[in-house]
């Protein structure tokens, strides 16, 4: 029952009282009392209750903390997608950078044992020179260089180390045509198997894979007990590799692995697989 409702009831039994003329002094000055306690009692509770206007202002402030809330949690949901944004492509980065130091790593291994092999070569024959033919314009004492040796005349070991130097120097069309032209004029020497294998590299540097590969497999096929066998094995699967192959280039890596398991191509093998995220087994 309201606070109204009771103090117009104690006022309407305060009338009803008078007017039936039963009620005596004291009942009167007992309701009278009670109306003036449910007066004091109202007037407190106007007093504790808020106006509708402090309502209304509590509501407001109320509104606009939530929607500060709700702002600030939308900003940090963007913030945290950025982030988020900034971290996938940090780790795309960082992907990259591994994958092209795995690469230069394997180039800086496959240059040390080419230099290694062509330092256990024996040197090339010097060519004579002309005493009375001009320097060079940027060395006064340097002679001009000495015709690249050609034809079924030509010494073998020289015309297998100009093709050599030529590859050295990435000049791989010329590279091709020393090797090639030593094959054709000295099939049956010990550098023939070597000839056949470099003639691949220059394909697999031009990018040219479906040759590299034919290349690579003459030598197994044709060299079988070859010293460049397992590097010829292992530049085949990584040219298989780089022509969608992979079920069987990862053949080739592993069978590099389990045939030359302690072997400087063994190692590279391994490594790609693993780059790979194959088991090398």
């Amino acid at each position: 029952m309201s606070v109204r409702r009771l103090l117009c009831t104690g006022c309407l039994a305060v009338a009803l009282a008078a007017t039936a003329g039963c009620v005596s002094t004291q009942d009167i000055e007992g309701l009278q009392s009670q109306l003036s306690d449910i007066q004091r009692q109202m007037l407190q509770m106007q007093k504790q209750a808020p106006s509708k206007q402090e309502v209304a202002d509590l509501e407001a402030s109320v509104g606009l903390q939530m929607g500060s809330l709700l702002k600030t949690e939308a900003d940090m949901q963007v913030k945290l997608q950025e982030l988020s944004s900034q971290i996938d492509e940090l780790q795309a980065k960082l992907e990259d950078t591994n994958y092209r130091l795995a690469q230069l790593s394997q180039q800086i291994a496959a240059t040390n044992q080419e230099l290694k092999a062509f330092r256990t070569q024996p040197p090339p024959m010097a060519a004579p020179t002309d005493p009375n033919a001009p320097p060079s314009a940027g060395d006064p004492n340097a002679t001009a260089p000495a015709p690249r040796p050609t034809g079924p005349a030509a010494d073998p070991q020289s015309l297998y180390n100009a093709a050599y130097n030529d590859y050295l120097r990435g000049k791989y069309d010329l590279a091709f045509q020393g090797f090639d032209e030593y094959l054709k004029n000295f099939p049956g020497t010990d550098l023939a198997d070597n000839a056949t294998y470099w003639i691949g590299e220059c394909y697999y540097r031009q990018r040219r894979y479906r040759q590299a590969v034919d290349q690579f497999e003459t030598v197994l096929s044709r060299y079988p007990r070859s010293d460049k066998s397992a590097s010829a094995l292992l530049k085949k699967g990584y040219a298989l590799i780089e022509l969608g192959d992979r079920s069987q280039g990862v053949t080739q890596l592993r069978q590099v692995v389990r045939q030359y398991p302690t072997s400087d191509e063994a190692n590279l093998a391994r490594q790609r697989l693993r780059e790979l995220g194959v088991d090398a087994g």
